[in-house]
């Protein structure tokens, strides 16, 4: 009988599922379940009872399966039901979409009684999942609704009246924030808008960078430069793009330099465009230290929004500021280098270069990106095709 124990303890925690189960991982929870031959129960990967002896464990991938095998579902976790994120996923959808259809927005006491729930709970569920308070994602909703009647209101007025503004006052104060620009500018598409760029090379290929008014408003990496310059004008279609001037040369420079040697940091100022949530993740990544890496999940929770590890993944992949805002230092809860905008070989090399703390200079022979060895620094300035 020992023996036979000792063989069932075994195969049990010679199973990736054990390590899931042991974890109490929410991320296991309706992947599959396990039952306790000693209870006679299946529960979820996430029940909070007591762990069993591995002896006593075994995995089934349905519970239909548990169940055919002649055990029952636990009274406690009630796996044969849709798993808890589930049906949490669908309660705050359906708030999300109470919060569109309500006008004014709702406050948190009106969104708690028509959900039936603690206004403490649901705001702390709410931001769980979204990454967003209930006011913010209010707010993000009616900034949304303020870019899509700009585009077809008669006047400005009108448009904001019509997203569920009732000062213009207030829109005009947080429009640069919403838009990026005034209303006034918006509406003509941009047009007014005026954005310098040059194309230079680096040690891991061509880098483009591009400021506006307010900051600098994009780098962006990759093989191609025409398709680096066709990138930009994708993002401001109805801007003016002009090629920098001699004056732009060192901003330019600095962001090579800054590749080349990503642990100095960055002084520039930026203009970082993106919804309330990429914010909020952007500046969170800013807070990594160079020749740190957190996983996507780290920085969730580092956000306040433990369960949402992906819409962070999501966030990191629509970063326009390669290095300045360092998307490279996210990785896999398993350290691993998962997809990086810019490629995965771009990322392993920035991120060896920040582990280098007491090399002055780079060896750009070992560069992984391209076939030949280009001069750091090189600095290609004028109009490039757009």
């Amino acid at each position: 009988m020992a023996i036979k124990n000792a063989q069932r303890a075994a195969e049990t925690t010679g199973d990736p599922r054990w390590t899931a189960l042991k974890a109490r991982d929410p991320e296991t929870d309706g992947s599959f379940v396990y039952a306790v031959r000693s209870t006679g129960v299946y529960c979820r990967p996430t029940c909070p009872s007591r762990l069993a002896r591995p002896e006593n464990v075994v995995f089934y991938a349905t519970c239909e399966e548990a169940e055919r095998a002649g055990f029952r579902p636990c009274q406690r976790c009630k796996p044969d039901r849709r798993p808890l994120a589930a049906e949490q996923a669908a309660n705050v959808a359906a708030w999300c979409r109470f919060i569109e259809a309500t006008e004014p927005a709702p406050t948190l006491g009106e969104l708690a009684a028509h959900a039936g729930i603690s206004p403490y709970h649901l705001h702390r569920l709410f931001k769980s999942l979204t990454g967003l308070t209930p006011k913010a994602y209010a707010i993000a909703h009616r900034a949304a609704q303020v870019r899509r009647t700009l585009r077809s209101s008669a006047t400005v007025t009108k448009a904001l009246y019509d997203a569920g503004y009732n000062s213009n006052g207030r829109f005009y104060q947080e429009s640069h924030r919403i838009l990026g620009m005034t209303p006034t500018r918006y509406r003509a598409g941009g047009m007014d808008t005026e954005i310098r760029f040059a194309i230079g090379e680096c040690s891991l290929g061509a880098i483009l960078v591009a400021q506006s008014e307010h900051g600098v408003c994009a780098i962006l990496m990759g093989d191609d430069p025409d398709a680096l310059a066709c990138d930009l004008q994708d993002r401001f279609p109805a801007a003016r793009l002009i090629g920098g001037d001699a004056g732009f040369e060192q901003q330019i420079a600095d962001v090579v330099g800054l590749v080349e040697m990503p642990q100095r940091g960055f002084d520039l100022p930026l203009d970082v465009r993106g919804t309330a949530f990429q914010q909020r993740v952007w500046q969170a990544l800013q807070a990594i230290p160079a020749s740190q890496t957190l996983s996507y999940r780290e920085v969730a929770r580092r956000i306040g929004s433990p369960r949402a590890a992906r819409a962070v993944a999501q966030a990191c992949a629509a970063n326009p500021l390669a290095v300045a805002i360092p998307c490279h230092r996210v990785v896999r809860h398993d350290g691993g280098l998962s997809g990086y905008r810019w490629g995965v070989e771009r990322k392993r090399a920035l991120l060896a270069r920040e582990a280098d703390h007491t090399t002055d200079e780079l060896d750009l022979a070992e560069a992984p990106i391209g076939d030949e060895t280009v001069e750091t620094g090189q600095i290609v300035l004028g109009n490039h095709p757009a």
